[in-house]
This record gives C-alpha cells, sequence and structure tokens, in this order.
C-alpha cells in the first residue's frame, strides 16, 4: 500500500517572506552605498579645500609681513603700486584678498579648481595674547593670517596662524 504524503517545497507564504527578506536586503545596500558616496565627496571636497590652505600658506611663508622698508607698520593692505597677485611682496598685501579661481603657490591660477575659492584675512594680534585683535591703525609686530576656502560660496575649510615681523 503507497502512503501519500506531503510534496516536498517551499511554500507561497514562505517564497513571499524570502522574497521580502531579499528586498529589504537590497534597498540596504542601495542607501548604504549612496551614503558612502556622499561622504566620498565630502572627504574629497576637504582635501582639496587642505590643499588650497596650503597653497597660500608655501606662497607667503617666504615672504615678509610687510614691507621691509616699512618702519611703522599702521595698515593692512596691498600699497600704492600694488594692484594684482603677481605685484603683492609681502604678507600683508593679501589682506581681504579672494581668489576665484584659487591660485597655487607659484601664483598660478588653477582653473581645475573653479568651483572653489580663497579668502585670505590679515589680522595685527597683541604680542602676548595672539586671540587679541588689534584695530588698523595700531602697531604689532604679530599677525594672524586665516584662509577661508569655500566651493560655490559654501566654507570648507579654514585654517589660521601667526607671522611675526622680523
Amino acid at each position: 500500500m503507497a502512503v501519500v504524503g506531503r510534496r516536498a517545497g517551499f511554500s507561497l507564504v514562505e517564497i513571499m517572506i524570502s522574497v521580502i527578506l531579499v528586498g529589504l536586503s537590497i534597498a540596504a545596500l542601495v542607501a548604504a552605498n549612496n551614503s558612502f558616496t556622499m561622504a566620498n565627496g565630502a572627504g574629497a571636497d576637504l582635501s582639496t579645500a587642505e590643499f588650497l590652505v596650503e597653497q597660500i600658506r608655501e606662497l607667503t611663508t617666504m615672504l615678509p609681513l610687510v614691507d621691509p622698508d616699512v618702519e611703522t607698520w599702521t595698515s593692512l593692505g596691498p600699497g600704492s603700486g600694488e594692484t594684482s597677485v603677481a605685484l603683492y611682496d609681502d604678507v600683508d598685501d593679501f589682506d581681504n584678498a579672494t581668489f576665484s579661481p584659487p591660485i597655487s603657490a607659484t601664483r598660478a591660477v588653477l582653473d581645475n579648481f573653479a568651483t572653489f575659492s580663497q579668502q585670505v584675512t590679515v589680522e595685527k594680534v597683541n604680542p602676548s595674547d595672539f586671540n587679541q585683535v588689534w584695530a588698523d591703525g595700531s602697531v604689532s609686530d604679530f599677525a594672524r593670517v586665516t584662509v577661508t576656502v569655500s566651493r560655490n560660496g559654501e566654507q570648507i575649510s579654514s585654517a589660521s596662524w601667526i607671522r611675526a615681523r622680523l
């Protein structure tokens, strides 16, 4: 006598549960991939911004803080005749300068980074407290140089350092 039993296989409910689980796994992977792509883009922008800050730092490293012939340094910004970045011969000439597209340490325009800009600020600081900014017109032998890098108008990075008048 033959025994009639169940056929081996999956029921419709089991198949639907497995399809839902596979679908949820794929959706989670797609969402994670999108998050990783956005984080990678933000990291690339930050890396580029740090590179552009270093370009200004390298450019100004070998320049004197102020014109060597100035005995009393009272004002910031380019002197007379210093109408372009090619003519800037000291760090204080860079005060309130914006470079868009940005420039390199050799003053070359970096057209490949046209969506980025570099904003340079030079501030006189108190010799005994570098956090205290002195007004233009006061005499100090120290200045804080700040470079802010933006992409499409949105600030990405900013760095500052102190320079001394030697």
